[in-house]
């Protein structure tokens, strides 16, 4: 509420409000002011007036006359004090100082005169038109100086009597949809009214008269303009009135009426009282509504639940100021702050009870009549049950907390109460213990049907709690008041609706405890059809038949309920094997097998075999065979068949499964006992179309080991890929072989286990081959890698070296294949590349240690000892030994004088572990070395073919030149440096042009007894002269480079270079896609080279030539010398 003072020497007669209520027009002596309702600033002044404004009024569509651009006169026989237009905005009214109201239209035509009583003695101050758009006609409010307030119709027609006001009247004004009026005048304050005059109350008191008071369109603000010049705003609130007894809900309506409500039924019915309604309680069948001035005391005319008639009891005529009123069957409960008062509906005071703290909360719990018990909740947290014919008051428990809610079980054996701090506890009565407690709670409400169900409300969520169980939450806005059956009832605002809530989540809750007569109860308060039938199952199968009978009741299914009665008949003539009543179930339900189960562990295999025999499922029934007595012809053979291939008779029951058509049975029969002769016969007799008997057939005949009778019944079915399967399983590779030539498709159904019986067989670098066959690279990689392994472990180190080949090769067709995999696979391929040189070099170190005698000579093992450590700087592979290889080294150094090299491997190998059979001989070598001059020989320095360089023995860089980085290239049999010369190709020549263009055979100089020999097994450059008169080589000028520089430098050749080569000076190493060729140089035409070409190792061909002598095929990659290339 604000008061704003203004126009203090102005008195204002008249305001009123846009329609849209954003402005307020005030009529201030003879100036009409527009105002900003929102922040109070004046928009304009209206003139045209030179006289006092008494009234001012908007109409509907606006100020003036939308076709008028100026204001219209009429002259009247009287001063207008006050006018109002109708809804429509079609008439105004307008009241004079005669006592005259006169009703004209838009022209300013007079329609209707109405003449007061009092004439000009009664001068008409204030006239309103209700604005309800309920009203089916227009009703005018007229108040006039002889202190009356009257109704009229549009016609003239007057509404009910005069009301007499006792003051002076100088202004009415409706809210906006009509229901109440405010009224202003001589006794300076401002009234509220019903829209039929009835005052129900103050507003507020001012210093002097009340001019005019007007409401804000639709809201419940009221301005008010008074004499002294000041305007006061008021917010109206109204706060609710009601009471709730069970399914009865009585409510204040218009601030003069109540309403009491069925919630159940939604019945409703309206008791006109005529007076401010203060208070109202309810319980049962009594009502007891507060007015100003009295108490009425209503009954229903009859003891019905549903009936809604009420009429009045008694009253009691007395003013009474309480903050609570209770009602009961003969009494009248009063509460006023911390006192209780009873007094009987004659008003007699019976008894009285003084509490000690505030009442925060009461509620009626019944009793007897004139015996009823009350519940009521202090704010210092006790809790008291009151009897009205008791003048001691009972404490039931006291907590630390103020309560705010409160409520008692059915039984009176449970307290539910929220306290102030929104927690809902619930206490045992008679223990005084608390059971549980929930928070976010504003009321609560047990359930008047059952006794272990409560409810309560908070944050926007109603919780529903069953026992101990957790609590089940929905959303709901609004406060429980009452909790019957399935309904909740919830206040919001100042409706009261009745919420249906299905039990569901309780009864599931007991159904998982098998809580099964709880779980019924809560059945009963209202769940769905299926909740039922959920409920009569697990009752059923928990066998409490009583239950489970309710509730096949409920749901009207016969046919269970035929059970439950013969099982209770049974029970009654002395049954007692609750296995047998369970079957009984299960079998009802279409659990047969559990059925069968039970029935069988109850010692009841009859009723299996019946069952079994009855739902026709006789490869089930079998297990239970007992007799049998079948109608049909057809099925009595094939019973009689089942009971003779049960009773060991397999003959005869094959006999009769052929006569009654049955193949598949007597099949399974014949093959069973191995009669091949009988089978043939049938398989012979049978139709191609019969696949499965034939599949059938054809299965025993490989079970029977008779693969020809197999064979030709696969091919009488035209099933080529079943026998390819049983050349396969039987192991005639010569036709699985044949057939995958007819058809190819069947190629990995024969190929595949064929590399497994290989491979199974021990014979791995067959199965790999037929892996590689049959398309499956991955199986093909994973045997190589198995037998890779297992010849490291066995110390087969030349074998290691040729499968770690191979496998590179798998990965460079499996990279050529795949291009997804190709980055990886290459890296794959240059690791196998790097493995299979190191172990190929490794065997012969190993085989000079292990073995007594070594066919290679002490040059050939010390350089093989260099390659090798030069590559061991990083990780050593799995098998190979530094010791060994650190061990051969020392030896082959000191008997070929390399002193300092044999001393540098004495030294590291003091820091490995050194087996015991070599400790002695390599401490004593050790030794005698010392004795030797600390320099290695001359004739055993490598030299750069590049750059001329003469490279240390030991080479920190590796197999590379420490002054070029020139890498080296090695004899793959003596691993002497060869004197070749990498070089590459130019951006944007190919390989093919590169070839090309080498063969075109430009000479430069005339060469002298030179042959070249090539034959399908290698390549081979012999030079047996040197030449004569040489020209400068355009190749030999490219080997230069920056001395000391620390990077590589390649030697890049163009076309021009290329094309002034030989052909036999040229070794090229072709690798399949996607590797780019290589390309080698000699630089001594004297050195015969030979290259493999399947492996690209390079060779001195005296050597080459002796190695393939001695093991038909090339010692790297075991190609065998006749095989072209």
């Amino acid at each position: 509420m604000r008061a704003v003072p203004t126009w203090i020497d102005k008195v204002i007669y008249d305001l009123a409000f846009k329609p849209d209520g954003s402005q307020l027009i005030v009529a201030a002596g003879n100036r009409v002011l527009v105002y900003d309702t929102s922040d109070g600033t004046l928009i304009q002044p209206l003139k045209g007036h030179k006289d006092t404004v008494y009234c001012v009024a908007y109409a509907k569509d606006g100020l003036w006359s939308p076709e008028q651009k100026s204001v219209s006169k009429h002259k009247v026989s009287s001063k207008v004090t006050c006018c109002g237009w109708t809804n429509d905005g079609q008439y105004l009214a307008l009241g004079m100082m005669n006592g005259v109201v006169s009703i004209r239209n838009k022209s300013g035509e007079e329609k209707v005169k109405i003449e007061r009583p009092g004439g000009s003695a009664s001068p008409i101050w204030s006239i309103a038109w209700n604005p309800s758009k309920d009203e089916h006609i227009d009703v005018l409010a007229v108040a006039d100086w002889g202190q009356r307030l009257s109704f009229y119709q549009l016609s003239g027609k007057q509404i009910g009597k005069d009301r007499v006001l006792n003051f002076d009247p100088c202004c009415v004004s409706y809210f906006s949809k009509g229901e109440y009026i405010v009224m202003g005048g001589s006794d300076k304050q401002a009234s509220l009214y019903t829209k039929d005059g009835v005052r129900l109350g103050s507003i507020c008191e001012q210093n002097s008269w009340v001019w005019t008071c007007r409401v804000k369109p639709d809201s419940n603000y009221v301005v008010l303009g008074c004499q002294d010049g000041t305007i006061a705003f008021f917010q109206l609130i109204f706060s609710t009135v009601h009471g709730l007894y069970k399914d009865r809900y009585a409510y204040r309506d218009s601030m003069t009426d109540v309403i009491v409500q069925h919630l159940i039924t939604e019945q409703k019915v309206r008791i006109k009282c005529r007076e401010l309604v203060k208070k109202i309680a309810i319980y049962r069948n009594r009502l007891a509504i507060q007015l100003p001035e009295k108490i009425l005391v209503y009954e229903c005319y009859v003891d019905d639940s549903s009936d809604m008639h009420y009429r009045v009891k008694e009253k009691i005529c007395r003013r009474f100021e309480c903050n609570l009123l209770v009602v009961c069957s003969q009494h009248i409960i009063l509460c006023q702050e911390k006192r209780l008062q009873c007094l009987s509906f004659t008003s007699v005071k019976e008894r009285e009870w003084l509490m000690e703290s505030l009442i925060r909360y009461i509620k009626v719990i019944g009793g007897p009549p004139g015996r009823e018990g009350l519940l009521v909740g202090l704010k210092n947290g006790a809790i008291l049950k009151i009897f009205v014919d008791n003048p001691f008051a009972v404490t039931l428990l006291k907590q630390n907390t103020s309560v705010r809610c409160l409520d008692m079980s059915a039984s009176r054996s449970k307290l539910a109460v929220v306290d102030e701090h929104n927690t809902c506890l619930v206490y045992d009565i008679r223990t005084k213990e608390l059971l549980f407690q929930e928070p976010n709670a504003n009321s609560v409400a047990w359930n008047a049907q059952c006794e272990d169900m409560l409810c309560f409300s908070g944050n926007g969520y109603l919780n529903i709690k069953a026992s101990n169980f957790p609590v089940h939450q929905q959303k709901l806005q609004g406060f429980v008041v009452g909790y019957n059956g399935s309904k909740i009832f919830c206040l919001h605002v100042y409706s009261m609706a009745a919420v249906e809530v299905p039990q569901s989540a309780p009864l599931y809750q007991y159904l998982e405890r098998r809580m099964f007569k709880e779980a019924y109860q809560i059945a009963c308060l209202g769940v769905t059809d299926s909740d039922w039938r959920d409920l009569a199952t697990e009752a059923l199968e928990g066998l409490d038949f009583d239950t489970a009978k309710k509730a096949f009741i409920r749901v009207r299914d016969l046919r269970y309920l035929e059970l439950i009665n013969s099982i209770e008949e049974r029970k009654k003539r002395g049954e007692s094997d609750a296995q047998l009543f369970l079957a009984d179930v299960y079998a009802y339900q279409g659990k047969f097998h559990e059925a069968a189960k039970l029935y069988k562990r109850s010692g009841h295999e009859n009723r299996a075999l019946s069952m079994y025999t009855d739902l026709r499922m006789f490869d089930y029934a079998k297990d239970y065979l007992g007799s049998a007595d079948p109608k049909d012809t057809r099925v009595l053979m094939s019973k009689q068949a089942d009971w003779a291939r049960s009773s060991k008779e397999p003959r005869a029951a094959a006999d009769m499964y052929l006569t009654a058509g049955e193949h598949g049975k007597a099949i399974e029969i014949i093959g069973e006992n191995g009669w091949v002769d009988m089978l043939i016969d049938l398989a012979r007799k049978l139709d191609k179309a019969e696949r499965e008997p034939l599949s059938r057939c054809a299965a025993f005949f490989k079970k029977l080991n008779h693969h020809g009778y197999a064979s030709e019944t696969y091919a009488k079915m035209g099933d080529l890929k079943a026998l390819a399967q049983l050349h396969v399983e039987t192991r005639h590779w010569e036709e699985a072989f044949a057939l995958v030539e007819k058809h190819p498709e069947f190629r990995d159904d024969v190929y595949v286990p064929y590399a497994q019986w290989l491979a199974e067989n021990d014979r791995f670098e067959e199965a790999q081959k037929a892996f590689h066959r049959a398309g499956r690279q991955a199986d093909a990689v994973r045997v190589l890698e198995q037998l890779t392994h297992n010849a490291v472990v066995e110390s087969r180190f030349n074998d290691a070296s040729y499968y770690y080949w191979m496998l590179s090769m798998q990965c460079l067709d499996i990279a050529r294949d795949n291009e997804d995999e190709k980055e990886d696979m290459l890296k794959k391929f240059h690791r196998f590349q790097r493995l299979a040189e190191l172990y190929h070099v490794y065997h012969s170190i190993h085989r000079y240690t292990e073995d007594p005698f070594s066919s290679h000579m002490p040059d050939t093992l010390f350089n093989i000892c260099r390659f090798l450590l030069h590559h061991l700087n990083k990780d050593v592979p799995l098998g190979i030994s530094k010791v060994n290889t650190l061990y051969t080294l020392a030896k082959q150094s000191k008997a070929l004088g390399a002193f300092k090299v044999a001393r540098h491997a004495y030294e590291r190998l003091q820091g490995l572990r050194v087996p015991p059979r070599l400790q002695e001989a390599l401490q004593l070598s050790s030794l005698t070395v010392r004795s030797k001059p600390f320099h290695d020989s001359e004739d055993l320095v490598p030299m750069c073919f590049r750059c001329s360089t003469n490279n240390p023995l030991m080479n920190n860089q590796g197999n590379v030149c420490t002054n070029c980085r020139q890498p080296f290239i090695f004899s793959a049999s003596s691993y002497e440096v060869l004197p070749l010369v990498q070089f590459y190709l130019e951006d944007g020549i190919s390989d093919e042009e590169a070839v090309s263009l080498i063969d075109l055979e430009v000479p430069r100089v005339e060469r002298k007894n030179s042959e070249s020999n090539t034959n399908h097994s290698s390549q081979t450059l012999k030079l047996d002269e040197s030449l004569e008169g040489e020209e400068e080589d355009p190749f030999t000028s490219k080997l230069s480079f920056e001395q000391g520089g620390s990077e590589f430098v390649p030697v890049m050749v163009s076309r021009s270079v290329l094309r002034s080569m030989s052909r036999r000076d040229v070794l090229i190493k072709r690798w399949p896609r996607p590797l780019r060729w290589e390309y080698y140089r000699s630089l001594l035409p004297d050195v015969s080279i030979t290259m493999c070409p399947s492996c690209f190792q390079m060779f001195h061909s005296e050597e080459y030539e002796l190695l393939v002598l001695q093991h038909n095929c090339c010692p790297y990659c075991r190609r065998p010398i006749d095989e072209p290339s």
